[in-house]
């Protein structure tokens, strides 16, 4: 005879970590403090928990939340007495959910005939697996598909999302932006506050609106057994109170919902929302408080004001759009040919990249890992995710979506798009199959693949494409990042400039600007700039030499190593140039390929772009100019943040040092080796 125990010290369905099944219940156990929720493995390979969990939040009103760490991706609502009214396809609309004062859960239905399961990935994606008994596997049925709307709070508070609207964010009726600017620029975080402070009087009334997935209920009171007349009369009788609903859409509705504060994740429903009552001014309904009878005189003076009303309406949208041009025409010129960059939800990027596999990880920088990836079509992409830890934010990654989306030129790598999901931020751009520079110049074996022929095609490359940000664009744009790694490589070894999160824009007539937040990779900033902040196209120029130089001679500036340990790149190149010995600079690979009389040129070239001063370096125009001829140039001055005694000056002092701005500065606190 088999004994079943009454208590319990373990059960797995208490902990079903990643999968739920039949009979397993997610929720809390008041009695207990039992809390069941699905908890993703770290990886594919490591079933550690990871990041994210399916939980139901029992904070107001118990709605179920997917999670990463404390952070609310997506919120699947309140249960409306038949499902939660945003359910996500691969959640089972289950006939199991049960709350009351000893506990919350919801579980599969009695769904015997077929055999499923609901996986939460390690990336946080709901996904539908049912048993296939002809191939004794499971197979996917459905994966979660999360729309923007999705996204939690993607439209700020006091706002409605809808995916079929252009933008799809707005706020809700007696609502303004609380930010216009960020509101324009598509930042709709900050989201939206009230026109009028809401009143607490009877001048209040509701506006109703159909079919919305219910606002967050964490902040919310309910009461499951009054009626709706009763929870409006509620509301009316509490100040806090913003908005009520039904609590359960069944037989015509019954219970109480009741919001206070902020109304948080709103958005149109696609079918299956419910009624919601904002609390508005009785004034921003445009209904009277009180009935009155208005005179002949009355109606007169209220026809004048309404004459008056709409002259001075007009004259305000007359200035309203010489104001927006005015600011259009300054922050972009031609904004009539602005592109839209297409929006790839996280789901298709995820199932591109085989679900951010390391297999696919094509490298890392500061922004964060790049993976290859390919769309059902057969496109071949790349994928930058941004990094938690990356120094670079939002911010970067607004500017760079704003400006490469603008550019377009054969030396630039084209963006496709941009992927936004919650706090995870990813760029798509075309697949460069070579990688980046840095992988040929500073490899042994890649530097021997790049003969003189295809490295003065990247030089020339890189300069036409600064010369386009510089001058020939509409915008002008100081890159403020060149370097090796920044270079890509497309499948003919052609260069294609990259990375413009730390770029910026000029004005038309703008030269300089100056910073004090020094971004950038040391050994590639000019002298102005890290000492300074000050950056112009000239600090883009010496960029550009530095990397010449390291082109040239397959070794790298920051690290550069030499018999004397004072000397960088520029200044072992320096002291060759003025020992009249510049072809030992030349990459020993590079001896028997190479067009001498084009390797000196470019060294050339490079030591006149990284002098010291910014005056003294030319421009990206005058640069392609001197690589496509064969004009006398200058002789260049020494090199900014030089080190080594100079063998022109005769002096019992030593001479080893970096100067920049009048000031004598050690290099290793700027270019750490």
């Amino acid at each position: 005879m088999i004994v079943i125990p009454t208590t319990f010290l373990w059960q797995s369905f208490d902990h079903p970590g990643d999968t739920m099944i039949l009979g397993i219940k997610l929720g809390s156990n008041f009695v207990t403090k039992i809390d069941k929720f699905l908890s993703s493995w770290k990886s594919a390979e490591d079933p550690a928990r990871g990041e994210y969990s399916f939980v139901i939040d029992t904070h107001g009103y118990p709605q179920l939340l997917l999670k990463r760490g404390n952070i609310t991706l997506f919120r699947a609502g309140p249960w409306n007495g038949i499902k939660f009214i945003a359910n996500p396809s691969p959640i089972p609309i289950s006939d199991e959910f049960v709350f009351n004062s000893k506990e919350v859960y919801f579980q599969f239905g009695n769904q015997t005939s077929v055999l499923s399961r609901l996986t939460l990935s390690p990336l946080g994606l709901p996904q539908s697996f049912t048993w296939n008994d002809r191939t004794n596997d499971w197979v996917i049925t459905d994966v979660g598909q999360f729309d923007q709307c999705e996204n939690y709070a993607f439209c700020g508070p006091n706002t409605r999302c809808e995916m079929s609207r252009s933008p799809i964010c707005a706020c809700l009726d007696g609502f303004i932006p609380k930010s216009l600017a960020d509101w324009n620029f598509s930042d709709w975080s900050d989201g939206c506050i009230r026109r009028t402070p809401l009143e607490c009087s009877d001048k209040v009334g509701f506006l109703k609106y159909t079919g919305m997935k219910f606002p967050d209920t964490s902040s919310s009171w309910y009461d499951k057994s009054i009626s709706l007349k009763e929870c409006q009369g509620l509301c009316l009788k509490n100040c806090s109170c913003t908005a009520y609903a039904n609590l359960d859409i069944r037989q015509g509705g019954s219970g109480c919902l009741i919001w206070f504060g902020d109304l948080i994740d709103t958005r149109r429903s696609t079918g299956d929302g419910q009624d919601l009552f904002v609390r508005m001014n009785a004034s921003e309904l445009g209904v009277p408080t009180k009935k009155r009878t208005f005179s002949k005189k009355l109606a007169g003076i209220v026809s004048s004001a309404i004459v008056a009303g709409i002259g001075m309406l007009m004259l305000g949208i007359i200035i309203s759009m010489r104001k927006w041009n005015l600011r259009k025409k300054n922050h972009c010129e031609e904004r009539e040919e602005d592109m839209e960059l297409p929006i790839f939800d996280m789901s298709t990027i995820a199932h591109a990249t085989d679900a951010f596999s390391n297999s696919n990880k094509l490298g890392e920088g500061g922004f964060g890992p790049v993976y290859k990836g390919i769309l059902i079509g057969g496109q071949q992409i790349a994928v930058k995710r941004l990094s938690k830890s990356s120094g670079q934010g939002l911010d970067e990654f607004k500017n760079e979506v704003m400006l490469i989306a603008k550019l377009q030129h054969r030396s630039l790598v084209k963006l496709l798009g941009c992927c936004i999901h919650e706090d995870e931020r990813m760029l798509i751009y075309e697949y460069m199959p070579n990688k980046s520079l840095d992988s040929f110049i500073f490899d042994q074996t890649g530097r021997k693949l790049l003969d003189w022929s295809q490295r003065i095609n990247i030089i020339g490359g890189i300069a036409r494409g600064l010369l386009y940000l510089h001058q020939d664009s509409r915008l002008r744009i100081i890159h403020r990042d060149i370097k090796a790694s920044n270079i890509l490589l497309d499948d003919e070894l052609n260069p294609k400039i990259s990375d413009f999160g730390l770029a910026r824009m000029f004005g038309g007539d703008q030269t300089e600007a100056k910073t004090s937040r020094i971004v950038g990779t040391y050994g590639y900033m000019s002298p102005e700039y890290a000492s300074n902040g000050y950056f112009s196209v000239k600090s883009d120029a010496f960029s550009f030499g530095v990397l010449v130089l390291e082109i040239v001679s397959g070794k790298k500036n920051r690290g550069f190593r030499h018999l004397d340990p004072n000397l960088n790149l520029l200044g072992h190149a320096w002291m060759l140039w003025i020992k009249g010995t510049p072809f030992e600079l030349i990459d020993e690979f590079l001896i028997e390929s190479c067009n001498l009389s084009e390797v000196l040129r470019c060294i050339h070239v490079a030591l006149l772009c990284v002098q010291q001063r910014p005056e003294d370096r030319p421009n990206m125009s005058a640069v392609v100019l001197i690589l496509g001829s064969e004009i006398p140039l200058p002789q260049p001055k020494q090199p900014g943040f030089f080190m080594g005694e100079n063998p022109h000056e005769h002096s019992t002092s030593s001479n080893r040092h970096v100067t920049y701005s009048g000031e004598e500065v050690s290099l290793i606190s700027l270019d750490p080796r």
